[in-house]
This record gives structure tokens, sequence and C-alpha cells, in this order.
């Protein structure tokens, strides 16, 4: 029987692979077909996951930095501050300037609103590794609202 969090885990990885240019090579932004590859990937990060929680996708620019989304949870540092948010009632409520046209800058900050009313910022990699965390995160969302 599958569950819920794999559910939300395949449906979310296909819509990044459907948006998201080849070669997958990024600086900062990576997806993952298992929660092995993550752990392979950063093997000091030390992200406690509930059940049958699975890593989807991350932004991490360093040990202070990053955006770790899971098929429950989104995972955010800026600048040492940490900050967890559950996706379950959670809504996007923007991308930032995701194509760096603006500013030039290899990193912006979406939003989501969470269900106590609180905003959330995570960490997008400019350019084309945008399209990983930007639907990574709001297919995630869009699938727990349905369930």
């Amino acid at each position: 029987m599958r569950t819920i969090d794999q559910s939300v885990h395949n449906i979310s990885i296909n819509a990044i692979k459907r948006h998201t240019m080849k070669p997958y090579n990024f600086q900062w932004t990576r997806f993952y077909e298992d929660n092995a590859e993550f752990k392979n990937t950063y093997p000091g990060f030390d992200i406690e996951l509930i059940d049958t929680e699975l890593f989807i996708c991350s932004t991490i620019v360093g040990p202070d930095n990053f955006s770790i989304l899971t098929t429950r949870r989104l995972i955010t540092k800026d600048n040492g501050d940490l900050q967890t948010g559950m996706l379950a009632g959670a809504c996007g409520k923007g991308h930032g300037d995701f194509k760096g046209v603006m500013r030039k800058e290899a990193t912006t900050f979406g939003t989501i609103l969470l269900e106590n009313g609180s905003s959330m910022k995570y960490v997008i990699e400019t350019g084309k590794a945008s399209m990983i965390m930007i639907y990574g995160v709001d297919t995630a969302i869009g699938k727990l609202r349905r369930q």
C-alpha cells in the first residue's frame, strides 16, 4: 500500500522533472529519488524525518543558508535562523525574482503562508535551477491540500 508521503514524493518529483531543463547539475539545488540520495550527498546534515517522510528537494548554499523540502515540511535556515513549517494547510505566496533578471543574484527567496497565518521564506537558486524548488513546493502543497 502506498503512503501519502510516497504519493506526494512521486507527484512532486514528476512535476520537477517535467518543468526543469536537463542536465540537473545545478550549483546548490537538487531533487532526491530517495532518502539515501540526500543522506549520501549531505552526510553532515542531521535532519530527523517523521515516520515515512521523504526528502523531495533542496537548495543548500551552506550550513547556515539552505532550504530542504520534505513530503511534510519545509525547513529553512537563513543566516543561521532555523525555521520549520508544516506543509499541510499551507499555500504558496510568491517566488521572488526566480529568473534573476532584475538583481542578477544567484539566489532569491520564495514565500509560503503557513496554516497558522505566518509567512515562511525558502531559498531558491535563480535561473534554470529555480524550477526544482518552485515546482517541488507548489506541487507538495497542492497534493496535501487535496488529501
